[in-house]
């Protein structure tokens, strides 16, 4: 590769080698230039009383993608709303840590970005365009490619990014300086890491017992409210009522996908271009051949590919992923093979005699040469019944075994005397059977929503919320037949309300600022445009005794349950002594489980347990033979007896502390420094105007 070359092709990654969060630095500097045409009026929020223009922030939305899709990284419109909240968060997180770097005095030399270039240790991406296959490093090229005043442009560029990283990584230095790794948590890190388990272990599932065994008074209740009232303390929430105009494909959308896929259908069939060229020039996906068993195809396409001859195009066809047209190349024998069947379900209602007379009545009738359908119709006791009982393709493993075995030892066609399953008793025709896969090529068009619908969209909710304030709210969605839902207690600093998305600080930064029965402006989310008003203001304070007591009841009964989980373990204990037979505990209590631990180590998740920090804690240092006292765990009592533990390996444990311990500070520094970002933001005011730009 030239120098030349080499150096161009750095333009479109600068992005990836420096990462976003620096980039993201270059480009929110580059669309300052606003600054030189004089302020916006329009803006689209601020920070900490500094405004941000609807120019500034969509250029930096628009420079960004750009440099995403010049590193390949296509942003296509479904994911645009997400990309524009991460710009918008990023620029406030920016626009904070710009005051903070003056207040600090923090810069950084043409000197330091000198040495950064030209130093024994280039950026590795830079370097690595100038190391050979054998990983050997051409300083000279490098540094002439520096040099070459046809690369000025691209080195400029490569000393902003490089400016910004530093100015960046000194910031986090200076906030994280008070952070420090200690020996002991680096040696604790290296046994979690290394150190190999294994035990037995009895336990009583505080689960083994019944509610109803527990009794807990009254005073017993306001005892625990009265000595835990900061338990039930609670911060300052909103409900909202909301109207949500979805943001999904319409009709129209869909039968548009459907019409522009059935006319290169009709196109295909006339013309000698091969199929793949079609696949090329109108799929969303790229060129597949595939090889699919039936029960993954949609279902509209199964019989007619299974039946169809090769070369056979079939669609379009709706699917998960959208419209399909499929050509069928070959079949070939399954792996597996499928039988699709219909059932007549009469379910178990706990007499068993009189299921099986009413499921010997419907054969019998049937028999007689009733129609296996409409009879499933009127008197299957199950969902397949809608659809005549079929219940379409299945390979063996999907259903339970006894109707597993009748299905794929059945004959076509041939109904089956009742079969009973622990959900009643089953009348079982198959319908067909294939031991056949298809091997297919496919064009796939996803079904969007057009520009038009969520045009229509935007305008029907902003009318709505326009009325909805004349009118009243609740009254203006009934007469236009809108869904009104209602949120959960909201908290300020919350980012998701459930039944609306991620995203929604400006959403929830409205209802903190406005009063019970205030109608907001059209907010618009990933979801849909919502439409929403604020119904219950809930001030900071302790929840009230009754709201809380049924909770307080159940956990008392939980204490109660461990109460007698660990007193049922001290009985194990004590009769089975230091080392004696686990087998000795069922005599104690029937549902004790007696199992014991592959090996493993406390970095992970314990095999048979799961995660569980007192059984962690005991593996790692109790006796080993010895069966240990009971043990609390998050979810019963243990007895643990350790079996085997690998001994610290102090020489490797020596060598491997530098680098762990480096890798601990990373980590342990990387969450004070988000986390400082994040207090930041709370402690300023931000005001997220975005929505008004939103259509």
């Amino acid at each position: 590769m030239g120098t030349m070359t080499r150096m161009r092709s750095l333009g479109p990654i600068l992005m990836l080698t420096f990462g976003v969060i620096f980039v993201l630095f270059m480009i929110l500097s580059d669309s300052k230039v606003t600054d030189l045409i004089g302020k916006q009026k329009q803006n689209v929020g601020s920070v900490d009383g500094e405004d941000i223009t609807y120019q500034e922030y969509s250029n930096a939305v628009d420079n960004l993608r750009k440099r995403q899709e010049q590193s390949g990284q296509t942003i296509d419109e479904s994911q645009m709303d997400y990309f524009r909240d991460q710009v918008w968060d990023f620029m406030v997180s920016q626009k904070l840590l710009d005051k903070k770097i003056k207040q600090y005095g923090i810069i950084v030399t043409d000197d330091e970005i000198r040495n950064a270039l030209l130093g024994p240790n280039p950026p590795a991406m830079l370097k690595q365009q100038f190391t050979d296959s054998t990983g050997n490093f051409n300083r000279q090229a490098y540094e002439a490619a520096l040099r070459d005043p046809r690369n000025k442009k691209i080195v400029i560029e490569v000393e902003e990014s490089i400016k910004q990283q530093s100015v960046q990584q000194k910031l986090q230095d200076y906030i994280s300086s008070s952070v420090s790794i200690s020996n002991n948590e680096v040696k604790d890190e290296w046994i979690k890491q290394n150190v190999k388990i294994k035990t037995n272990f009895i336990t009583v599932d505080i689960t083994s017992f019944s509610d109803a065994d527990f009794k807990v008074t009254d005073e017993e209740i306001k005892n625990y409210y009265d000595n835990h009232s900061d338990d039930f303390k609670i911060e300052a929430q909103r409900k909202l009522k909301y109207v949500n105009f979805k943001r999904q494909p319409s009709q129209n959308d869909t039968l548009l996908v459907k019409n522009n896929l059935t006319a290169i259908v009709a196109k295909l069939k006339k013309d000698t271009t091969s199929f793949k060229k079609y696949i090329e020039i109108y799929s969303e996906r790229p060129y597949s051949k595939d090889t699919l068993s039936i029960g993954v195809l949609p279902v509209e396409a199964r019989e007619v590919l299974i039946k169809g001859k090769i070369g056979d195009i079939v669609g379009p066809i709706i699917s998960y992923e959208g419209y399909m047209v499929y050509r069928l190349i070959d079949k070939v024998k399954a792996k597996k093979e499928m039988v699709k069947a219909s059932h007549i379900l009469i379910k178990s209602s706990g007499d068993d005699k009189a299921d099986l007379k009413k499921a010997n009545d419907i054969y019998n009738e049937l028999m007689k040469g009733a129609d296996f359908v409409t009879v499933a119709k009127q008197k299957s006791q199950d969902g397949s019944a809608s659809q005549g009982g079929d219940l379409g393709w299945f390979g063996r493993g999907q259903m339970v075994k006894v109707f597993e075995d009748a299905a794929f030892s059945g004959k076509i066609g041939v109904i089956q005397k009742p079969v009973k399953s622990q959900f009643g008793y089953h009348i079982i025709k198959v319908t067909d059977k294939a031991n056949q896969d298809v091997v297919v090529e496919k064009i796939i068009n996803k079904i969007q929503i057009s520009n038009s619908t969520s045009d229509k969209l935007s305008t029907d909710a902003q009318d709505f919320q326009y009325i909805a304030k004349k009118d009243g709210f609740e009254s203006e969605a009934k007469m236009m037949k809108y869904l009104v839902s209602e949120t959960s207690p909201i908290l300020e600093d919350a980012t998701m309300i459930p039944g609306i998305g991620t995203n929604t600080t400006s959403l929830v930064k409205w209802a903190f600022d406005n009063k019970t029965g205030e109608i907001s402006d059209v907010y618009k989310m990933p979801v849909g445009y919502i439409v929403a008003m604020i119904s219950e203001v809930i001030k900071p304070g302790i929840k009230k005794f009754e709201e809380v007591k049924p909770l307080i009841k159940n956990l008392l009964i939980k204490e109660k349950k461990f109460t007698k989980a660990m007193s049922v373990m001290a009985d194990i204990r004590a009769k089975i002594g230091n080392s004696g037979d686990a087998s000795i505990a069922k005599s104690v209590f029937l549902n004790a489980r007696i199992d014991s631990t592959a090996e493993f180590t406390t970095a992970g998740n314990i095999p048979g347990i799961g995660r569980d920090f007192a059984f962690s804690n005991y593996a790692v240092k109790g006796e080993i033979g010895k069966w240990s006292n009971p043990i609390k765990g998050s979810s019963g009592a243990f007895l643990i007896k350790v079996t085997s533990r690998t001994q610290i390996d102090q020489s490797k444990m020596n060598s491997q502390t530098a680098e762990l311990k480096k890798q601990l500070y990373s980590q342990k520094k990387s969450r004070f420094y988000s986390l400082w970002v994040q207090n930041l933001k709370k402690d300023v005011k931000i005001v997220d105007d975005r929505h008004l730009f939103n259509r």
